[in-house]
């Protein structure tokens, strides 16, 4: 006979539960500056997803966030989705290696990856094309310059928080840390 596994929904309401934090963090808790640069601490609740469920669960986490989010503000562009869905992929992708030592330098080493290849390269060529009124090249060059300062500081801000919430140890006592597997074939 086989037992009931609530594994399942217990990640899909905890993904759940972190991408409506990254929502309120990213539209509600966040500081726009007039030049439409947004500071805001909506990443890391994506990148728990993927750290907790696997880059899967990550990543949906982080669609989930970003279309909801972005409906509730300007409309949902699928061209600046990605970035969102690379940190829960990420974050599942290095969930082994951050479990081995939940080190602050391995987190930022983690947490490096989507800060880099989403959300400065690939967005700052997104924003070019969609919203400069320049040419390309100074529109890339322009949004390279403002992100990196931007999110070279949140990735800091970002790791230290993790860090922080992985050393209270309640990840553990709420049985998402470290990480196992989702699904358990029990069977009597």
């Amino acid at each position: 006979m086989r037992k009931n596994n609530t594994a399942p929904i217990k990640a899909l309401v905890y993904c759940a539960m972190l991408a409506a934090v990254s929502v309120v963090m990213a539209r509600v808790l966040c500081f726009a500056t007039p030049d439409g640069v947004r500071w805001s601490l909506d990443k890391f609740p994506l990148f728990l997803a993927g750290m907790f469920f696997g880059p899967v669960m990550g990543a949906l986490t982080g669609f989930v966030a970003d279309f909801t989010g972005s409906l509730m503000q300007f409309g949902f562009n699928p061209l600046l989705c990605p970035p969102a869905i690379l940190y829960g992929l990420f974050g599942g992708l290095l969930r082994r290696y951050l479990q081995k030592n939940t080190s602050v330098v391995r987190i930022g080493v983690s947490y490096l990856f989507p800060v880099v290849i989403g959300s400065i390269l690939y967005q700052s060529c997104m924003l070019a094309k969609l919203y400069f009124d320049g040419t390309f090249a100074n529109g890339v060059v322009y949004y390279l310059g403002t992100r990196s300062i931007q999110f070279s500081i949140m990735l800091v801000a970002e790791t230290l928080i993790i860090y922080m919430l992985m050393k209270t140890n309640i990840f553990t006592r709420l049985g998402v840390w470290p990480p196992r597997s989702i699904i358990k074939k029990e069977v009597e």
